[in-house]
């Protein structure tokens, strides 16, 4: 069985994409991959033994996506594209990563008779409320939420499977009247052949707590920056490392200021992956923050997974497929996202209560070695190819 996959973003790197991969060319799968390059990648090439094709994109046809449902230019690109490819090689099945290609790839399966796969790894509509490029007077006019919304429900409707990432998204997609038989969660979990556990260990003349990701309003940096001040006379040291880029720094350099922390948080920029895994094993506590909202509340961030399997406890905000795992598996606390005090609250019951530490430890490394982790969810992947339609 042939298999293209389509990416509307730059490849490698995905976490998520790359262990698909892996997982179907190990099954004996021929798995082709479509994605765009503003970095002057080659236009073939290979990742493993999976084939990658790359089309250069200009700036004004990368801007336009925002307007995709309003204006053709972008699905043209991806239209063109595509077609180069089903000149050249035959397709059993197209899978479509995320929802703003799903309208191309239906055209594409309805054209060349293949299975249509539509991979959802987040909840679009409500990710572009929160975005930036979204909120502005040209990109409300531009980006039309109501509009999304109705685009999704209708792809999901004519899709042959759907892949969500977590038992909450699907649950949101049933609720919308889509098919509950063929949506299949395939999670975010850990690929042991990819982490190495950090050999480094935490100072004990601190209690270090770690962040790692994007830097923007919705991740809630915002309101731990805050939480600090109520820190500053906690039975240790405490220090807080910010591992990541994004644009919203600045203010989060003047909140820690305003709140005169800023000699507690430690921004270190962009690292690699083996560079985070350093800092990782240096925590004793790590971070997840994000604000609540309709996006957060039906996906699921893989570093959870990380933190989990190197032992670390995890402190997050209440969105609710993370908090259901954290309560489920007793591997970490979580508190309302915007209530910096809750959050203090629970660092000082963590770093006050040792054998309290070990045990979530112990849990959170024990919950991903028996469900949270790659090698089952490849099977679920690997069952949505195999069954027939």
């Amino acid at each position: 069985m042939r298999i293209l996959m389509v990416l509307d973003h730059e490849f490698p790197s995905d976490i998520r994409v790359e262990n698909e991969i892996e997982t179907l060319i190990t099954a004996g799968y021929d798995v082709h991959l479509a994605c765009y390059t503003r970095e002057k990648r080659a236009f073939l090439d290979t990742f493993g033994k999976a084939i990658i094709h790359r089309k250069s994109i200009s700036k004004f046809i990368y801007k336009s996506s925002v307007a995709c449902l309003k204006f053709s230019f972008y699905f043209n690109f991806w239209r063109s594209f595509l077609e180069s490819i089903f000149k050249e090689t035959d397709f059993d099945a197209i899978q479509i990563h995320d929802l703003p290609l799903a309208k191309v790839g239906h055209e594409f399966s309805q054209k060349y008779k293949t299975q249509f796969i539509l991979d959802l790894h987040e909840n679009w509509p409500a990710l572009l409320t929160m975005a930036k490029h979204t909120n502005t007077l040209l990109g409300k006019l531009l980006s039309n939420n109501k509009q999304w919304k109705n685009y999704e429900i209708d792809y999901c409707k004519k899709a042959d499977r759907i892949i969500v990432v977590v038992e909450e998204s699907k649950q949101r997609l049933i609720v919308l009247n889509i098919q509950e038989q063929k949506i299949f969660v395939v999670s975010n979990t850990l690929n042991f052949k990819h982490f190495n556990l950090p050999e480094t260990k935490p100072d004990a003349n601190y209690v270090t707590l770690f962040y790692a990701g994007g830097i923007t309003q919705h991740r809630g940096l915002q309101y731990v920056i805050e939480g600090l001040k109520y820190l500053k006379a906690a039975s240790k040291p405490i220090r807080f490392w910010v591992l990541g880029t994004g644009s919203y720094i600045n203010n989060l350099k003047k909140i820690a200021k305003q709140n005169e922390v800023e000699n507690l948080v430690s921004f270190e920029g962009w690292r690699s992956y083996s560079e985070m895994q350093l800092f990782l094993g240096k925590a004793d506590i790590c971070l997840i923050p994000h604000v609540k909202s309709d996006h957060t509340d039906s996906t699921i961030p893989h570093k959870l997974f990380q933190y989990m399997y190197a032992g670390k406890p995890t402190i997050a905000s209440d969105c609710s497929p993370i908090e259901r795992i954290l309560s489920q598996e007793a591997c970490g606390f979580t508190y309302p996202y915007s209530d910096s005090k809750a959050f203090a609250d629970r660092v000082k019951e963590l770093m006050d209560n040792k054998g309290l530490m070990e045990n979530m430890s112990e849990k959170g490394i024990l919950a991903v070695e028996k469900t949270f982790n790659w090698e089952i969810e490849s099977r679920k992947l690997l069952k949505i190819y195999s069954d027939k339609k």
